[in-house]
């Protein structure tokens, strides 16, 4: 069955949680603008305090992007879980694409059925699953792809 996409109240209250409990994402502007329990939209906007070298987004301004599109995915879909277990990153991956200049965009998207993932927590085990990540530009390129492994860590 496909994910339903949030309401306008469900998108904020995703928002707002988010910035509440990772400081890093009320500091720099992160932005969700669509919200699904497999699939996350978030921005980034044009900060000239956070540019690098060449007048684009510093790589940790565009990764933290894409990590924190990720954990929103994650909260979206395992928020029911957080009683029980605590969601971490366990490894990531980036590639850097194309020179990204201007706001950001980036899309993320659960990699494995939630349903798995919430079988393996229920089965006592520590799963892991993997959230890809597009990064593009305001005109729709990819300047960056992130694939951001995370797991369930039970709570004892």
């Amino acid at each position: 069955m496909p994910a339903m996409s949030a309401t306008d109240a469900e998108r904020e209250s995703l928002g707002e949680l988010m910035k509440q409990t990772v400081p890093w994402v009320r500091t720099t502007g992160v932005e969700f603008v669509e919200v699904a329990a497999g699939r996350v939209v978030a921005t980034l906007p044009d900060h000239p305090d956070q540019r690098n070298h060449v007048g684009g987004p510093h790589a940790a301004m565009i990764f933290g992007l894409g990590e924190t599109a990720s954990g929103a995915v994650v909260l979206a879909a395992f928020g029911h879980c957080l009683d029980r277990a605590t969601p971490l990153v366990a490894r990531a991956e980036v590639e850097y694409r194309k020179l990204a200049l201007g706001p950001l965009r980036a899309e993320a998207v659960l990699g494995r059925p939630a349903e798995e993932v919430v079988a393996e927590l229920d089965a006592g085990e520590r799963p892991e699953f993997p959230v890809p990540v597009i990064v593009g530009n305001a005109d729709g390129v990819t300047t960056a792809e992130l694939t951001v492994v995370w797991t369930l860590r039970p709570n004892r």
